[in-house]
Formats: structure tokens, C-alpha cells, sequence
């Protein structure tokens, strides 16, 4: 992995792991363990800090913020 290349942090509750894989290979890396542990079961998942702060992200970016705030004036 380059140093440039963003890495995504991935956590397992059941296995008790976390890792960071490169964002290009995050959908892979999470349906190989999840096969592989879990079934095929949806266990695994992108750490929920991050997720929760690229959504706010992206809100942000759309502007999603600012139409709440118009609606409540």
C-alpha cells in the first residue's frame, strides 16, 4: 500500500479485530471476511466513527444542513 493511498478502518465486534485496508479494496476486504467468518453474514463493517463522520461530510457537502435550517425558520 502506498502512502498515498487512503486506508479505511474495518472492525469486527465478534472477532474482536480492527484492520485498515485501502479504500480501493474496502468491499472486498469486508465481503472476504464476512464469507469466510461470518457466513456471509454482514458482520464486519467500516469503523462507525468514520462512517457516521463521512455522512456528516457529505451532507455538508450537499448542503443537506442548510435546508434544515431554512425549514426551520
Amino acid at each position: 500500500m502506498s502512502t498515498n493511498e487512503p486506508s479505511v478502518p474495518i472492525v469486527c465486534d465478534e472477532c474482536e479485530t480492527e484492520t485498515r485496508v485501502p479504500l480501493d479494496g474496502l468491499a472486498d476486504a469486508l465481503e472476504k471476511h464476512n464469507t469466510q467468518k461470518h457466513d456471509g453474514e454482514s458482520v464486519a463493517e467500516v469503523d462507525p466513527a468514520i462512517k457516521d463522520r463521512l455522512a456528516d461530510l457529505v451532507a455538508e457537502d450537499l448542503g443537506l444542513f442548510d435546508e434544515e435550517a431554512t425549514e426551520r425558520s
